[in-house]
């Protein structure tokens, strides 16, 4: 009787041991340890003060880091992304049997996260604090040092290849030269600010052959006749602007996503940071894969999906704001119908055509429906961490259908800009999807 007690005694101890030895797994096989690095890395966005347009950067490479690692050790389920995005080779092959890829991918992304940003001090804190939780629960030395040891290799070769995709040589390039043509984009109140990325078409498509692939039809042709359609587009956003109901309100404002809204108030200025437009669909993402409970695999597979939407969304939407720059409605309402006329919400220092939030949004939308399907109802939270109240929707793509007409009740764009953008962007989407295969199985 005494070696039968005896023998349960050590079997518990084992087993116990055995669990607490393994608990760190439990913290690496959750999802929401993904999502919570992603949120670290917006919240350094917004913190750094990213544009639109950069920040979909720092949003892709981290994430496509994190794939990459994830698909070596998932061979059978998942594809590799090299020969499928533009330029990117073969990742290292692993060959140490006692990597964990996915603490592996955790420090891939935050690796080249860290890289991209300004504030790498609070990325250090936020991954030594993972790591730490993670050796608390049981974390083996020669499974950490193989799995860091691999991410940082995968890291090395994304942040090679990241490197070449011309960024660097764009911040050398010359700024905007501001144009006297009235149809001609030119600075807005209240600060004025030089217009935004100006070459961005420059920059390394991912999915697309090129910044140009899908141009938007032109504008309407510039008139201020009253009579021309561009003038009646024109009074539209005045009018519309002048009536705005609560609801119009809100729905502006909960999709305004400016990263730096700078307020007067006599001789004081001060300035709110906010999430970007691309920041605000990595959180639908985040909502999306807790709502449908996916794994930890495939929710690193639905962040890189939709962040290459974006990326290549926002280069797409670059490249036609830069060729047609055309001008602000807000510059030819106080010129020509109203002075003391001001959109509900601050123009941003980019031209006007297409939508920017029309484009990626949809972008965004078709690649979310593409993986969850057309009829699946969220309750979109993502900026009420920013003060604005939660709003429901039956799908992703009305989602962005109401991002899209925000851009009209906030002042800050004619409908062609809307309609044509969501057309553009609709078709950004439809080819990242057609053309990227990640889940194999899919």
């Amino acid at each position: 009787m005494k070696k039968i007690n005896l023998m349960l005694t050590l079997c518990a101890i084992f087993t116990f041991s055995c669990e607490e030895n393994t608990a760190y797994q439990s913290i690496l096989d959750d999802p929401e340890t993904y999502q919570a690095t992603m949120k670290k890395l917006t919240d350094i966005i917004v913190y750094d003060i990213f544009s639109p347009p950069v920040a979909s950067r720092v949003y892709a490479y981290p994430n496509v880091a994190a794939y990459e690692v994830i698909a070596a050790g998932s061979p059978d389920q998942y594809k590799s992304l090299a020969g499928q995005i533009n330029g990117l080779k073969e990742a290292p092959n692993p060959n140490n049997e006692n990597i964990n890829f996915r603490l592996a991918s955790l420090h891939a992304f935050t690796v080249v996260g860290k890289a991209l940003i300004f504030s790498e001090p609070k990325m250090d804190e936020y991954y030594s604090n993972l790591i730490s939780n993670l050796e608390k629960n049981g974390l083996s030395g020669k499974i950490k040092e193989a799995s860091i040891a691999y991410g940082q290799e995968v890291a090395e070769h994304i942040l090679d290849w990241a490197d070449k995709d011309m960024y660097k040589q764009t911040r050398t390039f010359p700024k905007y030269t501001v144009q006297n043509e009235t149809a001609l984009w030119k600075p807005t109140p209240p600060d004025y600010m030089e217009g935004i990325e100006p070459h961005w078409r420059e920059i390394r498509t991912l999915v697309l052959d090129s910044a140009s692939q899908f141009p938007p039809i032109d504008p309407e042709e510039f008139s201020l006749e009253e009579k021309s359609e561009f003038y009646r587009q024109l009074k539209e956003v005045y009018e519309v602007g002048k009536g705005l109901d609560a609801e119009q309100k809100d729905i502006a404002q909960f999709w305004d996503c400016n990263p730096y809204v700078s307020h007067h108030r006599g001789h004081a200025m001060f300035a709110t940071k906010k999430i970007t437009p691309g920041g605000h669909w990595m959180g639908i993402t985040a909502i999306a894969t807790r709502q449908a409970k996916t794994d930890f695999e495939s929710t690193v597979e639905v962040y890189t999906r939709v962040s290459i939407a974006l990326f290549d969304g926002f280069i797409s939407c670059w490249d036609e704001k830069w060729r047609s720059i055309l001008v602000r409605p807000e510059t030819l309402i106080n010129e020509h119908i109203d002075p003391e006329w001001v959109p509900l919400l601050q123009t941003p220092p980019f031209p006007e055509y297409t939508s920017g939030h029309s484009v990626i949004s949809r972008s965004a939308a078709v690649t979310l429906t593409d993986y969850f399907g057309d009829n699946f109802g969220f309750n979109d939270t993502t900026e009420v961490e920013y003060g604005l109240t939660a709003r429901d929707f039956d799908s992703f793509l009305q989602a962005s259908e109401e991002a899209a007409i925000s851009r009209l009740y906030g002042g800050i764009h004619y409908m062609m800009a809307i309609d044509n953008g969501v057309d553009q962007g609709e078709k950004v989407g439809n080819y990242v999807t057609s053309n990227l295969i990640t889940s194999i199985k899919k």
